[in-house]
């Protein structure tokens, strides 16, 4: 699930249950129609507080969802990973699709993330 804010500069995406790669790719359309109205230089909230399970196979589309978001500007990434296990590798990820590099900070849960994000 992908969601924006515009006035506030901000892109939350959020992984519900179980993940596959035909959603992630449907969801790189929403994304891409979202980003075209943000202004650059975004922050960017990533949810894994309500996943259960993801495909290893997720991780070309999740590089993708990285690149593009990159290419419009993001100066901040803050990941909601609760339970440790259920990262997929997002900090291996970004070394690769995040060429900007742009501040990350990983939390345990959304209000921790909310103060990061200042919102």
């Amino acid at each position: 699930m992908v969601s924006s804010n515009k006035w506030k500069r901000f892109l939350h995406v959020s992984y519900l249950g179980r993940v596959e790669p035909e959603e992630l790719q449907r969801g790189l359309e929403d994304m891409k129609r979202l980003l075209e109205d943000l202004p650059p230089d975004i922050r960017l909230l990533v949810d894994f507080s309500r996943l259960e399970f993801m495909a290893t196979a997720c991780a070309a589309e999740i590089g993708l969802a990285m690149e593009m978001i990159d290419q419009h500007g993001v100066s901040l990434v803050v990941r909601v990973i609760p339970d440790s296990t259920k990262d997929i590798g997002m900090n291996i990820l970004s070394i690769f699709h995040y060429t900007h590099r742009p501040r990350i900070v990983t939390c345990e849960n959304m209000a921790e993330a909310v103060k990061v994000l200042e919102i």
